[in-house]
């Protein structure tokens, strides 16, 4: 009596306070005044080269020598077909694939064969094509879920973060709405609006428009457009929609059979020779001009 069994941990990893503190917002356990335990006022725009990159599923070579180079600060859409390794390509850059051979780097630093004590410091999010947000929680608990979970900041610049970030994406003061009550554009936008909660220096989208009416499309394109404005993160979109990437892209690579085939400004990709390309617009865009 007065004793706790033996396998009750309370402090430490995996200890009863650290259970605690897991549902509590930053200012609890904040060891200084702070309002927020990192900085998310500032963006940096993050350099991704990517080198002979391969990639199977079982006997499908899916990515094939993939050499790739995106600049910082810029909003760049990787475009084609349906089933050609679009987004099987973006999951190597967050590490949610791992390539059979080839590098990723980010800032020069290479995220799989890495070993280095330091790794770069960069914050990045993805927006999925599904949107994937919680049923259960509101608007604003949907923007704020990552904040909260790490205990990243306290409670009232929680709620001023969720506030700014869906002004960002012109949901101003739509925090108590249901998810239920959202259409796909604004799902899309509320998605967003969690992303850029952390304020990532490389922000990643697969598939944006997916399922959106041509109204919805082109709010969306605005929108990110507009984020552009705003931060000086790097921004990778992949797309099946052409004229979502003319519109939106400082460039744009083509990726068809598991290879990129061309890479340009909307331009250049307007007005490329390669067959492939040529194809492609014809098909999406009646040969837009």
């Amino acid at each position: 009596m007065g004793f706790l069994p033996e396998y009750i941990k309370i402090s430490g990893e995996g200890g009863i306070v650290e259970k605690i503190k897991h549902g509590l917002t930053y200012r609890f356990f904040s060891e200084n005044n702070d309002d927020c335990a990192i900085n998310l006022h500032d963006t940096r725009g993050v350099g991704i080269r990517i080198e002979k990159l391969n990639k199977y599923f079982e006997e499908k070579h899916v990515l094939k020598d993939i050499d790739l180079e995106i600049f910082p600060g810029e909003t760049f859409s990787i475009i084609g077909p349906s089933g050609t390794g679009k987004s099987v390509l973006l999951k190597h850059i967050v590490k949610l694939e791992s390539p059979d051979s080839g590098e990723v780097y980010i800032d020069n630093h290479p995220i799989f064969s890495s070993s280095e004590q330091n790794p770069p410091d960069y914050r990045y999010s993805m927006v999925f094509q599904s949107s994937a947000l919680f049923n259960s929680l509101t608007v604003g608990e949907n923007v704020g879920l990552w904040l909260r979970e790490k205990r990243i900041c306290k409670e009232p610049v929680i709620r001023q973060i969720i506030s700014e970030k869906l002004s960002l994406v012109g949901l101003e003061g739509q925090e108590s709405l249901r998810t239920a009550e959202l259409s796909g554009g604004m799902k899309k936008r509320v998605a967003i609006a969690r992303s850029l909660a952390m304020n990532p220096d490389l922000i990643l989208y697969d598939e944006p428009t997916a399922e959106l009416d041509p109204i919805n499309t082109d709010e969306l394109a605005n929108t990110i457009l507009k984020l552009k404005e705003n931060t000086s993160n790097t921004t990778v979109i992949v797309t099946h929609d052409l004229n979502f990437a003319l519109y939106i892209s400082d460039r744009i690579a083509m990726i068809s059979g598991g290879r990129i085939v061309d890479i340009g400004t909307p331009a250049e990709i307007k007005v490329s020779e390669n067959p492939v390309v040529k194809a492609f617009i014809n098909t999406t865009t009646k040969g837009i001009k």
